[in-house]
């Protein structure tokens, strides 16, 4: 009863039972192994023990091993033994994954295995979460669960939205008054909203994901959606006046000025802190629902466009865009923004792009030999409503209901063979200007994530959206005994 369901799996006569002083041999595999034992030891109240010689569990990594894909493994139980190949270290950590929900979640029944063998990798390389804590802060504590939520479904990404008009809550240290002034803001209701990570919160989540073969994208939002950065920076903007962070949603006039060097250079300079702190490849810069009406109006942006032959304000964006983008190439990291980074300039030819306006931006970019994640709304946006909006909570008003995001595939018609390598995969999106609890985001994660994990890790021509239910009733049990709460699946169908 697996999730996601593997891309082949075989059952055998017997089972595997685990027991007090069992030993476990995984040589160059230590760290998995030490993500291992705490689990059995927490369900089922014994240890194993690590042995330097032959064992009756073995965890092996060969990279020689060309017959398994690099994310993926090959797991045979038989009733003396349990083996676990792999030629990369996160295809291990897959592998252990799996051998975690084959197991019982408590000692009320016995820790055995039934007998099989499995042989997995995933569909795409991308299989991400995103989380918006912009809106509504959330501490280092509980993006270390979210971490956690990825690595037990297969994810590999988790797409850190750490500024936004309504908040900033990355510690720059070229720019103190990021967080001072941008990470809190005056509700309606007179309290303030505030929170921001210190350094030694985000190092701690970089190394949980690293244990977990999770990359951090950070996304730093440019040259819109910066109202939190104009707040603690006014001249920022094309009229330079001060301005509170906003408590409303919505999209904002006021944006990072396009003609001024400050602000090219004030991006620029953040950036090189953010790849300073995160390891990754990626940074996102967001690029999204820009306006251009103060540009339209500025001075210093005209005096740019007629000095650089720009032509129209959303080629405009598209010079600034391109501008970061290489700054970045520079830095050794890859640039990855929404899809509107496509519209107006060249991008580096490194870019990414990120389509959640449907899948056409997303195939432009693959026209244009550019990587894409896709995120369409209608498939990925998890801060729409589950259900009928009178029997849920407060959520987007639109519905993306269970199915829905079972249905989603990242490949969508018009992409030709030879380009479907250029889709890297696709991810979930967790907005929260309506989600202001850790409570209530878990409950419009899940059972959707499970969903996504299946969409983007299995064979698509495996998926069966009533098998997948029928495993889900396993899979809330799962989520019930780690404290998750979930939207209940509906009734058994007649």
């Amino acid at each position: 009863m697996l999730i996601p369901k593997p891309a082949r799996i075989a059952a055998r006569e017997g089972r595997f039972s685990l027991a007090p002083g069992m030993r476990i041999h995984a040589p160059g595999a230590s760290s998995i192994v030490d993500l291992i034992r705490p689990a059995i030891r927490s369900r089922f109240g014994f240890d194993l023990r690590p042995a330097e010689e032959e064992a009756s569990i073995r965890l092996e990594l060969d990279p020689d091993a060309r017959e398994i894909d690099p994310d993926g493994y090959v797991l045979s139980i038989e009733p003396r033994s349990l083996r676990l190949r792999a030629s990369t270290r996160p295809g291990l950590f897959h592998g252990a994954q799996t051998i975690l929900q084959l197991l019982p979640d408590s000692a009320r029944e016995a820790p055995d295995l039934a007998c099989c063998e499995i042989a997995d990798h995933p569909r795409f390389r991308w299989r991400g979460l995103h989380l918006d804590v912009s809106r509504h802060f959330f501490d280092a504590e509980r993006i270390l669960e979210a971490i956690d939520w990825c690595a037990m479904h297969k994810l590999n990404v988790l797409h850190w939205h750490l500024t936004d008009d309504q908040g900033w809550r990355l510690p720059i240290e070229s720019f103190p008054r990021l967080v001072e002034v941008g990470s809190r803001r005056l509700e309606p209701d007179g309290s303030v909203h505030r929170g921001a990570y210190a350094l030694d919160d985000i190092r701690r989540v970089i190394a949980h994901a690293a244990r977990r073969f999770v990359e951090i994208v950070p996304e730093i939002e440019m040259p819109g959606h910066a109202r939190a950065a104009i707040a603690a920076y006014p001249e920022l903007s094309c009229e330079g006046e001060p301005l509170p962070v906003p408590s409303e949603w919505g999209i904002f006039d006021d944006v990072l000025c396009a003609g001024s060097d400050s602000a090219l250079d004030f991006a620029r300079r953040v950036l090189d802190e953010v790849s300073g702190i995160f390891p990754g490849r990626f940074v996102h810069i967001g690029g999204d629902e820009c306006p251009k009406a103060r540009w339209a109006e500025c001075p210093r942006c005209r005096a740019r466009m007629a000095a650089e032959g720009i032509g129209d304000l959303g080629n405009l964006q598209g010079w600034f865009t391109s501008r970061v983008g290489k700054h970045l190439e520079s830095l050794g990291k890859r640039m990855i923004g929404w899809d509107e980074i496509l519209s107006g300039g060249s991008l580096p030819p490194d870019a990414a792009v990120m389509s959640w306006r449907g899948f056409r931006g997303g195939i432009d970019a693959v026209h244009r030999g550019h990587d894409v994640v896709m995120s369409p709304t209608d498939h990925c946006y998890f801060d729409y409503y589950q259900g009928p909006p009178e029997s849920e909570p407060p959520a987007f008003p639109r519905e993306l209901p269970l199915e829905k995001v079972y249905a989603f595939d990242p490949v969508p018609p018009g992409i030709d063979h030879a380009s479907r390598t250029r889709i890297l995969g696709g991810q979930a999106n967790v907005w929260t200007e309506r989600i202001p609890t850790w409570a209530h985001l878990q409950y419009m994660v899940f059972p959707r994530l499970c969903a996504m994990a299946e969409v983007l890790w299995s064979p698509a021509e495996t998926r069966d959206f009533d098998d997948f239910v029928r495993r889900l009733r396993r899979q809330e049990q799962r989520l019930d005994a780690l404290g998750i709460r979930h939207r209940p699946l509906e009734p058994p169908r007649a």
